[in-house]
């Protein structure tokens, strides 16, 4: 039964509160009169593709689909297509096709991929993105079936800190799917010629992923899509370039990243010749090629900090602002803008052509949805688990935590300035400050007799700066004053996790870590008063990072996030100004640390995202690792686990409760159907590991 052994619940990051949505505009535009949107506005939508006349009538053959228009409806315009990525199934990040409909007020009908061509190739918990078109082509007498090429994440995959990510091909005749992506390589945004006869990938092949989260230094690789007896001809054709896309059949435009500054560049097949297209100054990603000279791109002209938030904001100036604008290669120095025209205080992403550029599309945050900050709806979302007795779902707020008895749940909001909890009494906020990146990881006392909620108060992911970790007693009554626990402090403390008898806690600290602010983790032996008259026991000690520690519902083992076996060798000290990307999840009993796990990598390309404030690492997932509750040494290097989210985005700080979402005793899991609105700044009207209760294990596959 779904939820029997619990439930999972983790919030996301980079994913923007106010809903993303695809719209196109004319080339040139003229005023916001002139963008229509391109769905039907459910959901989060983004990265999509028109579909060529010529593909829309071979889908619309497909029986599920043939009753909703004929060929020439296509031929008059009165059709048009697209595929792209939603969240409308399960809140799964998968392909759908729209058919839109522009006679008479526009009406857009969306049909997933199973709806049109069965679930033996779209079904389970998977990401799915970047389709593209491909086929079409006469060999002798004979045309090349219309085929669809995507991204996938369907296929397991056993090796540790490996990508999933495998490009596809869907015969749309005979809805035939095979795998292009060869045995042990991964892709990623495939980009099919013009004719339908190539197709170019960014590639992982022939390195492994390093941690890295902004430039992922793929190499680019060409393919064929119809094999022949000798294969797919696959070869590499550009070293370190990312989002590839072709102009024609000659050339592919490309992103890479050039000391501080992101370019598009174009690469010459032929004569192997690359150029760069867009100026030195100016940060040009995700390009999007008309024909064999013009490039739509989306550009920000002024980096912001890392850990700043660049999404919806007013303090940003307009340089900051990710817009969309069409470089020629024949006029250097000069662009075209396209949505400075149209909400000049809003990001625009991943633009990509329609008609041959007579229009081009990309998605945002559909601030229609918006009328002020406050009217932006936050739900839980009950997601499809892929562990069958084992309920999971997001909050959406940071850092969820929920009481041992499974009666109360508590988390920060995505501005970390206030504390919120959810109960029998309902929704409300118990801790706030008015400024914020203040509060994160809160965590419940494992006695739930005590009704304590320790928080992180100071600001995070500033290991340079002092954090200190809270107590507040009494909290469900309100009556309560938080309580101090590392008084005085100058170090980074965080991460608190009690034993069973709520007596002890166990916490993180760069205390002893030296001017390199190592971490390590240590134990309070009194969880009530803390430092303040406590003792301090040491449980850790080494010129490394140990984070993000819990204590087990046994009490005989601490499990936590650590990098003391990164690589020795060519690994950055700090990635983007923290600590390395080099975690794996360890289990300690006394003073013995094991390995047991390290996981996957990331599933898109970073810089495509929108960023965030405290959104830094995109490439967190929610895995469960079935263990020896018993033993720990049959823990050591654990090979079999289960990834249960796939996402673009962050998911992170999984939780377990020992009781299903759909637990009837339980008051706080009818918030799932309601929806609660905490403010958001930032939105402009224009434009580690968890312990389940059983001995299961549930680590996430990053650390801090």
């Amino acid at each position: 039964m779904e939820g029997s052994r619990g439930s999972i619940a983790f919030f996301t990051t980079y994913r923007p509160p106010v809903p993303l949505d695809i719209f196109s505009c004319p080339v040139p535009p003229s005023s916001s009169e002139d963008e229509f949107p391109l769905t039907d506005g459910l959901s989060y939508n983004s990265n999509g593709q028109a579909i060529p006349p010529a593909v829309l009538k071979t889908i619309l053959r497909r029986p599920n689909l043939a009753s909703e228009a004929i060929e020439a409806d296509i031929e008059s315009g009165r059709l048009t297509g697209l595929i792209f990525v939603s969240e409308r199934e399960n809140h799964l990040e998968t392909l759908q096709i729209a058919l839109r409909f522009n006679d008479g007020p526009p009406e857009v009908k969306v049909f997933s991929l199973a709806d049109v061509y069965g679930a033996d190739s779209f079904n389970g918990v998977r990401m799915e993105d970047s389709g593209c078109f491909g086929g079409g082509y006469k060999v002798g007498s004979e045309i090349v079936d219309h085929s669809l090429i995507y991204v996938s994440t369907k296929e397991p995959v056993q090796d540790r800190r490996s990508p999933w990510t495998v490009v596809y091909k869907t015969n749309l005749s005979t809805g035939e799917t095979e795998r292009l992506t060869p045995p042990g390589k991964f892709d990623l945004n495939p980009s099919v010629s013009q004719s339908g006869k190539k197709i170019a990938v960014a590639s992982f092949e022939g390195k492994a992923w390093d941690g890295e989260v902004e430039d992922l230094q793929t190499d680019i690789y060409v393919m064929n899509v119809e094999k022949s007896p000798s294969g797919l001809g696959r070869k590499r054709v550009i070293v370190n370039g990312g989002w590839p896309t072709w102009g024609g059949d000659k050339f592919i435009f490309f992103h890479r990243k050039v000391g501080e500054v992101w370019g598009v560049f174009r690469f010459n097949i032929s004569t192997h010749e690359t150029i760069r297209v867009t100026p030195e100054e100016v940060n040009a990603v995700t390009p999007a090629a008309i024909d064999e000279t013009r490039v739509a791109v989306a550009v920000f002209k002024e980096k912001v900090g890392k850990l700043e938030n660049i999404g919806l904001s007013k303090e940003r100036n307009e340089k900051q602002i990710r817009h969309i604008e069409i470089f020629d290669i024949t006029v250097p120095e000069k662009s075209e803008q396209i949505t400075q025209k149209i909400r000049p205080r809003v990001d625009h992403y991943n633009p990509f052509v329609i008609d041959g550029g007579k229009r081009i599309g990309y998605h945002r945050c559909n601030v229609g949805l918006l009328q002020n900050r406050d009217e932006i709806q936050r739900n839980f979302h009950e997601f499809q688990s892929l562990v069958e007795d084992v309920g999971l779902f997001r909050v959406s707020g940071a850092f969820p935590t929920i009481s041992k008895d499974g009666s109360k749940l508590a988390f920060v909001d995505n501005e970390f300035k206030e504390v919120w909890l959810a109960d029998s009494q309902g929704l409300r906020i118990v801790l706030k400050k008015e400024s914020e990146n203040n509060f994160f990881s809160p965590m419940w006392n494992q006695n739930p007799d005590k009704d304590t909620l320790y928080v992180c108060m100071g600001p995070s992911f500033h290991p340079d700066e002092p954090l200190q970790i809270i107590a507040i007693p009494n909290v469900s009554s309100g009556a309560s004053n938080p309580v101090m626990l590392t008084e005085g402090s100058d170090f980074n403390n965080a991460f608190p996790s009690t034993n069973p008898e709520g007596t002890k806690l166990v916490f993180r600290s760069t205390r002893g870590g030296g001017d390199k602010r190592y971490k390590n983790l240590y134990i309070m032996e009194d969880a009530t008063v803390g430092e303040n008259g406590g003792e301090l026991t040491r449980l850790t000690k080494g010129d490394w990072i140990d984070t993000q520690c819990q204590w087990s519902p046994r009490g005989d083992w601490i499990v936590f996030s650590s990098t003391r076996h990164k690589p020795t060798e060519d690994v950055p000290e700090k990635d983007h100004e923290l600590d390395p990307g080099y975690y794996a999840v360890f289990l300690i009993k006394a003073s013995d640390p094991t390995v047991v796990i390290s996981l996957a990598a990331v599933s898109v390309d970073p810089v495509s995202l929108p960023l965030f404030l405290h959104s830094v690492r995109p490439y967190g997932d929610v895995f469960t690792v079935d263990i020896d509750p018993d033993d720990i040494y049959k823990n050591e290097d654990v090979e079999k686990f289960c990834r249960i989210t796939h996402s673009r985005y962050e998911n992170s700080t999984p939780t377990w409760t020992m009781f299903s979402i759909n637990d009837i005793e339980e008051q706080w899991h009818l918030l799932l159907k309601d929806p609660f609105a905490p403010p958001v700044s930032h939105a402009h009207e224009d434009g580690g590991a968890a312990w389940h209760m059983s001995g299961h294990l549930c680590p996430k596959k990053k650390g801090r």
